[in-house]
């Protein structure tokens, strides 16, 4: 097939194109490269890249709709995936504007170009995020996301609602899916993983919010790339149960789907740092700290649906995962 796919240099983004264009498929890659963090390891995921045969790149914005329909008319993809956004919970405090910009008036661009160009089958990034307030445990799709407690929430909730729309009047095909804490090789330096590394790895101090009792769903960058695929290759269909009275979250009478994509297995931070600690052979210097405005304690996910719709099996344990992100970041960063 023809893919889209945005954010082709971000962590997600590059691990996807190079698993569709290993299998065959034609990938058209836009990203802008923005600073939000180092763009010497965006534009290292994208010398990856660029090296496979069917791999094309477009350096543009989603804000900039003129640039973004003339790839959709240029090329015609089949399918697209979207997975550029302004990412980030803590920035949305300083930076509101970036995340409407990108979130919001990008994902616009993208539904519009779907709606005119043909589009198969729209496949877009969602957040745990979303979840907010709810503390009911693990998180499904069916549930209440009506208190966001970021900006950056609330534009991944927004998005959702705006696809439900072009599915139901368009009857575009749509599924988003709920991100849970990804992190593996070629991780974002602004997460966890790799601040941490930095600083146990120099000695320095790490900040531990929540007092290191946060409870992530740690989900392997592997295992979010294959449920990705499974899902763009089975295109969202209208739920023929569906009932306007007692009306289901997750789906519609439209093509229109909501699924969370994560391990199933929430981890307690301070034993993730542990693991950090044994395959780094270093111990942290931890400075506990209280949760911070825009957080969530935990995020624990119920995956069946995508399990039931697409035979989504999250296959890589929290132990091997840290070993193989430490083996790339000790080698990327040349680290002894």
């Amino acid at each position: 097939m023809k893919i889209l796919v945005t954010g082709t240099a971000g962590f997600i983004g590059a691990a996807l194109a190079h698993k569709l264009l290993a299998r065959g498929d034609e990938v058209i890659g836009i990203d802008n490269l923005n600073d939000y963090y180092d763009v010497k390891l965006k534009q290292a995921r994208l010398n990856l890249l660029t090296s496979h045969h069917g791999f094309l790149e477009s350096r543009i914005g989603l804000e900039d709709k003129a640039a973004l329909d003339k790839i959709f008319k240029t090329h015609r993809p089949q399918r697209v995936v979207n997975l550029a956004a302004q990412a980030g919970v803590r920035y949305s405090l300083s930076n509101p504007q970036a995340y409407i910009d990108s979130n919001i008036s990008g994902f616009l661009n993208i539904l519009e170009a779907c709606r005119y160009f043909g589009t198969e089958h729209l496949v877009y990034a969602s957040s745990s995020s979303v979840y907010g307030a709810n503390t009911r445990m693990p998180f499904a799709e069916d549930d209440n996301v009506d208190h966001p407690v970021s900006l950056y929430a609330a534009t991944k909730k927004s998005n959702e609602l705006m696809a439900h729309t072009y599915s139901h009047l368009f009857r575009i095909p749509t599924t988003g899916l709920r991100f849970f804490t990804v992190y593996g090789p070629w991780g974002r330096p602004d997460m966890a993983p790799i601040l941490f590394a930095n600083k146990i790895v120099r000695g320095e101090p790490i900040d531990v919010f929540n007092f290191g009792q946060h409870r992530r769903d740690f989900t392997y960058i592997d295992d979010i790339v294959a449920g990705i695929i499974n899902s763009l290759d089975n295109p969202a269909q209208p739920n023929i149960k569906w009932n306007g009275s007692a009306p289901a979250p997750s789906s519609s009478s439209a093509p229109y789907r909501i699924y969370n994509i994560g391990s199933n297995n929430p981890v307690e931070l301070l034993h993730f740092i542990e693991l950090m600690e044994a395959e780094l052979g270093k111990k942290a210097i931890k400075n506990l700290l209280p949760i911070q405005p825009g957080d969530v304690p935990d995020t624990y996910a119920n995956v069946d649906s995508l399990a039931n719709a697409v035979d989504y099996k999250p296959l890589t344990t929290i132990e091997e995962g840290v070993a193989k992100f430490i083996e790339w970041y000790r080698h990327y960063y040349k680290t002894p």
